[in-house]
């Protein structure tokens, strides 16, 4: 039989058979029980029928069909799209990180630069920071760009984290830019192609002069070393432009170690410290003034016409008033010494506390301020409000009144020797030491109250409000301010090289009174003013007896030295 044949007799159509065919009859499981079921023994076998053959065929030509039309849809009509897709599988987008904007002070010298690293085929940029003490508050930190764990940016921005970092971060940030990079399969460089250039981000120039600001520093932290001040600040600022050239705040913080990020035991120990690095004790530290706010007493009672300058108070060392709760008992208060009879300007120089006891809250015939007054003539040379300095976040402080004093102390009335302590810079007054330097700046500038600045003006135009009030009154207070220097209690700062005009202050820290802030403020030169000054060294013992005045003398005695334009 050839092969024809056997294909026509397999195609060929049977006719159905009437009748059972003795072939067609099989033994069955019930009349052969020995049939191994589990091996299909017993079990009639039936082909597959044509239909079944047709469908399945049809189904596999279906699933064909489909592939052929999907292979025609990639390959002809989106080949090229895809082509273009493939071919930029091999190309990354590489971000150009844009170069920060450098930080200088008043001298052009750089305070923040960058320093070009090459990190995993990644252009990137280091701040670097001049390694100069008292710095740190100022400049402050940023935070570099982060990754994932796979290397790709998910912050591709430096964010200043404090200070001019912080406040300039937008305007030092620039813009980067964008690049093309095309690798092959074992992601080898083929090339690279820029298609955004980044931008630089802008300078600052700050007013600060780093030299000054670096030994500024290192006065203070010998001083809280050999003696055990808690902490200080010091800032010196031109009192016609708001200028400060310098700002120091003991202790502070490791700018480099803060902005990477990596030495957590040494974040940790700035964290745990006592005396807090942190903290900006020039904008946010409050400290009970003492009696460095005698000046503006004394220029509040002139303007309030209770007392003429020449008019003489007595001082034998304290005065008694009758105590509002016990008919048989007088409460005392205490001057520091007995200063016998003392006008305005001599009470300033030798800081009669008996006199502005009389002139604050009022003794005998000599009629006081008030507590209503002395808030409003504090107030008036910015105490209790924000500076307006750049880049700083700071506290406003506290004046005790009456409305305070019950809120703290759950309803209790007030006193006139609430108002006694008030006077002098006592009970719950709080102020920030660059509210302190605005302030003397007033009085040494006849009545210009100015916001501060941290940069350096390129103009000549000054923020500032006239004080109301007549210019022969800050002249009597700067007489006795000068007087404190060359006669009283801030003979310390009498040098030959340049006339300082001063007032210090002393307020007792502690429920034991064993601790003590140590103030001097005031301006120089005396007769032609250009710079104001206020130094507080913070929690010193109460036995010691040299503070912030012996900071600022060494760094005047510094300045005559090696900055001598800062004294002329």
């Amino acid at each position: 039989m050839n092969f024809r044949n056997l294909i026509r007799r397999f195609f060929k159509r049977r006719r159905p058979h009437l009748d059972i065919s003795p072939d067609d009859i099989f033994l069955d499981s019930s009349n052969l029980p020995d049939f191994d079921k589990s091996q299909f023994e017993g079990q009639i076998e039936k082909t597959i029928s044509r239909k079944t053959i047709f469908l399945v065929g049809y189904f596999f030509l279906f699933i064909l069909s489909l592939f052929a039309f999907k292979i025609w849809t990639l390959q002809l009509k989106q080949g090229d799209f895809f082509l273009t897709k493939g071919n930029n599988n091999r190309l990354e987008h590489s971000i150009i990180f844009a170069e920060r904007g450098i930080i200088y002070d008043r001298n052009g010298k750089e305070l923040v630069w960058n320093s070009f690293r090459k990190e995993e085929d990644q252009d990137f940029f280091k701040r670097e920071y001049l390694e100069y003490d008292g710095l740190s508050h100022i400049l402050g930190y940023v935070g570099y760009p982060l990754k994932d764990s796979a290397g790709n940016y998910f912050q591709t921005d430096y964010v200043g984290k404090s200070g001019i970092e912080e406040f300039f971060n937008e305007k030092m940030s620039g813009e980067n830019g964008l690049a093309i990079v095309e690798k092959d399969a074992l992601f080898n460089l083929i090339s690279e192609s820029s298609i955004k250039n980044p931008k630089c981000g802008e300078s600052v120039t700050l007013s600060i002069d780093a030299e000054i600001q670096n030994q500024l520093y290192s006065f203070m932290e010998n001083l809280a070393e050999d003696v055990g001040f808690h902490g200080g600040s010091a800032v010196i600022m031109d009192i016609h432009k708001g200028e400060i050239l310098s700002m120091v705040s003991y202790p502070e913080y490791n700018l480099k170690i803060m902005s990477e990020g990596k030495d957590s035991n040494a974040i940790a120990k700035f964290n745990l410290n006592e005396n807090k690095p942190f903290l900006n004790r020039s904008t946010m530290g409050l400290y009970t003034p003492g009696s460095i706010v005698k000046p503006f007493l004394a220029i509040a009672a002139l303007n309030e016409d209770l007392i003429s300058p020449y008019q003489k108070i007595y001082s034998s060392g304290s005065i008694s008033i009758q105590n509002p709760y016990f008919e048989d008992l007088q409460t005392v208060f205490k001057d520091w010494k007995a200063h016998g009879w003392t006008d305005m300007k001599e009470a300033i120089a030798v800081s009669s506390d008996v006199y502005f006891y009389s002139i604050g809250g009022g003794y005998k015939d000599q009629l006081g301020l008030g507590i209503t007054k002395i808030n409003e003539y504090i107030k008036l040379f910015g105490f209790s409000e924000e500076t307006g300095v750049e880049g700083f976040i700071e506290e406003r402080g506290v004046i005790p009144n009456p409305e305070w004093k019950a809120k703290v102390f759950d309803g209790e009335d007030w006193t006139i020797g609430n108002t006694y302590h008030t006077a002098i810079g006592q009970y719950g007054f709080q102020i920030t030491p660059l509210q302190a330097v605005r302030a003397v700046s007033a009085i040494a500038n006849d009545g210009k109250l100015l916001r501060p600045t941290i940069l350096k003006k390129e103009n000549k135009s000054v923020d500032y409000k006239k004080l109301d009030i007549p210019e022969e009154y800050f002249e009597i207070i700067q007489d006795g301010m000068r007087l404190a220097v060359t006669d009283g209690t801030a003979k310390g700062l009498n040098v030959s090289f340049v006339d300082i005009s001063a007032k210090t202050g002393t307020a007792e820290r502690g429920v034991k009174k064993d601790r003590v802030n140590s103030w001097i403020l005031g301006y120089y030169p005396s007769y032609e003013p250009r710079y104001a000054f206020v130094v507080i060294m913070e929690e010193g013992p109460v036995e010691n007896t040299i503070g912030g005045l012996y900071v600022m003398r060494q760094l005047l005695e510094w300045m005559n030295v090696n900055s001598p334009e800062y004294l002329e």
